[in-house]
């Protein structure tokens, strides 16, 4: 079960075994005060919740918090935190003991992965597995709804679409960092009803997503000494190439898209942008004509060639230091295309 659906029923049917997957910590955060909301009721975890860290625990010691008797309390919740060497090393009795759990204790995985060709995984039901992970950076698009939403629910604030996409493209695809600043962008928006795209551009601090935009602004204006100055006071400041071409690929990505559908299978430039899933917002679709522009027909119908050379040249395929091949593909960007 996708953890945001999860978070969304009112009621969900307890189950003696959890596994929380996946790398957003965010979204975990929340999927545990919800299960244990369910297992206890209402009353107070103090007494009732443990929390193990997974690296160095013996199934023993979690099988006795799971069989005590709660105090105050209907259940006892055992977690274990960065449980995948627990689950690899004690995999044996926890394939024991999901055919017949504790029915006085609720058992918590917090795992990175969690195969469905195991036994274990193929022994829950998918109540009971809650996948936490964000959409990838290339399907950011997706956050925007939730944004949206979640600045009603948790901020109490009505987001507008625009200013939702500008904030994705500013911060990222961080879960937990987009509910950060709407925290932010809600206490200083004070009684406003709302928060508008004006307050996104004037209270969020940009991210390196943020300045990988700004490096895309410099090329598509031409501007190819301003394009590198960016992407080296980013390597300046200590950001690895990799984690620059990152929000790079994915921008790019959605460039070569709108080349492909606009030149080759002579789409409209508004509907190919759609597709390419590019922002509606203004500033979003010129700044992606700009680009195109300046890239022109060629360029943009090499780009996904280009991108995937950097890849394998990033991964060890290229003898060149990693900077240098991010510079050079930044160059070869910004120059001025062929008459």
């Amino acid at each position: 079960m996708d953890a945001l659906q999860f978070l969304d029923a009112k009621t969900p049917k307890p189950q003696p075994i959890y596994a929380l997957v996946g790398d957003e910590d965010f979204l975990k955060r929340y999927a545990r005060e919800k299960i244990i909301a369910t297992a206890l009721g209402g009353e107070d975890p103090s007494f009732a919740v443990a929390v193990y860290a997974g690296d160095k625990l013996d199934f023993s010691t979690v099988r006795n918090e799971l069989e005590t008797l709660p105090f105050l309390a209907p259940c006892r919740v055992v977690i274990v935190e960065g449980a995948d060497k627990f689950v690899t090393d004690n995999r044996p009795a926890l394939e024991a003991y999901f055919v017949k759990p504790s029915t006085v204790g609720v058992l918590v995985l917090d795992v990175k992965t969690f195969p469905e060709n195991t036994k274990l995984a193929k022994a829950l039901p998918d109540a009971a597995k809650i996948l936490c992970k964000g959409p990838p950076a290339h399907k950011a698009y997706e956050l925007h709804s939730w944004c949206v939403k979640w600045a009603q629910t948790a901020h109490k604030k009505k987001l507008a679409m625009n200013a939702a996409e500008q904030l994705v493209d500013l911060v990222g695809t961080s879960m937990g960092l987009l509910d950060q600043e709407l925290g932010k962008l809600a206490n200083a928006v004070g009684a406003k009803a709302g928060i508008a795209v004006e307050d996104v551009d004037r209270l969020v601090g940009r991210s390196k997503a943020a300045n990988v935009f700004l490096i895309l602004d410099a090329i598509g204006e031409g501007r190819a000494g301003e394009a590198l100055s960016i992407l080296q006071e980013l390597f300046g400041e200590g950001e690895d190439p990799l984690a620059v071409m990152g929000p790079l690929t994915s921008q790019l990505r959605k460039l070569a898209t709108v080349g492909r559908l606009h030149f080759v299978e002579k789409m409209a430039l508004g509907p190919a942008m759609d597709a390419a899933g590019v922002p509606k917002w203004d500033k979003a679709r010129i700044s992606c004509e700009k680009q195109m522009k300046h890239l022109g027909g060629r360029r943009l119908l090499k780009l996904s060639d280009w991108l995937v050379e950097i890849n394998y040249g990033l991964k060890g395929g290229n003898p060149l230091p990693e900077r240098v091949q991010v510079e050079r593909l930044v160059v070869m960007l910004a120059r001025p295309r062929d008459k």
